[in-house]
């Protein structure tokens, strides 16, 4: 099977079984999306949905946790990975905003990875989301499951994998393909114990194609 025969049949099955697919973190503006991100970095979205709640009562625009300390910051997420960190990020983040982008998060992804916090995979995620563009952030679900299957070879990065992607799907459904690649690894295509026997991949994975011969 070439590679582009399989990524025909990843995009068939999908357009038929998961339509629509769009990302678990919980928000209501590009600023919300921002801070819900940067906390997912390492850390599981349940955990990141039950965090903002209260961070965005406190802090609910960039003006306002522009301003916070960073221990009030660390104590409402405390509970993810990595909060001192992320904390620090955070103000970074918000006060980069508002000096630099009036307080508006830019539609554009170089523009955005100046922003603390905000790297290559964060700024996809938010240009994908927010702005519907044909961006692909390559965290560790879709780099297992692009490697699994076969849509990236020989791929020994995350910004290798990103470029055999978006080279290779259309790109108007590059922003759909994002999530459905994160969700298949996060519930189906998992690290250690994959589900094989519920996927509707493995008559094109070469993972699968590799298992049934041993």
């Amino acid at each position: 099977m070439t590679k582009k025969e399989r990524y025909k049949f990843l995009i068939d099955y999908f357009l038929e079984h998961r339509p629509k697919a769009e990302t678990e973190l919980v928000y209501m503006t590009p600023y919300e999306l921002a801070v819900a991100t940067i906390l997912s970095a390492q850390c599981t979205d349940k955990r990141v949905n039950m965090i903002t709640p209260a961070f965005f009562k406190k802090f609910p625009d960039a003006g306002s946790l522009a301003k916070a300390k960073q221990e009030k910051v660390f104590e409402l997420i405390r509970s993810c990975s990595y909060p001192n960190n992320k904390a620090k990020n955070l103000i970074g983040m918000a006060n980069s905003l508002m000096k630099d982008f009036s307080g508006v998060l830019p539609s554009d992804i170089e523009q955005m990875m100046t922003i603390p916090g905000i790297g290559r995979k964060t700024a996809n995620v938010l240009a994908a989301v927010i702005f519907n563009k044909p961006a692909m952030a390559v965290d560790t679900h879709v780099f297992r499951v692009a490697a699994r299957i076969g849509l990236a070879t020989n791929s020994k990065t995350p910004f290798q994998t990103e470029m055999q992607l978006v080279k290779n799907l259309p790109e108007h459904l590059i922003p759909l393909a994002h999530h459905w690649l994160i969700l298949h690894g996060r519930y189906i295509c998992m690290a250690r114990k994959p589900k094989c026997s519920e996927c509707g991949l493995t008559i094109v994975c070469k993972y699968y194609s590799q298992l049934s011969r041993t």
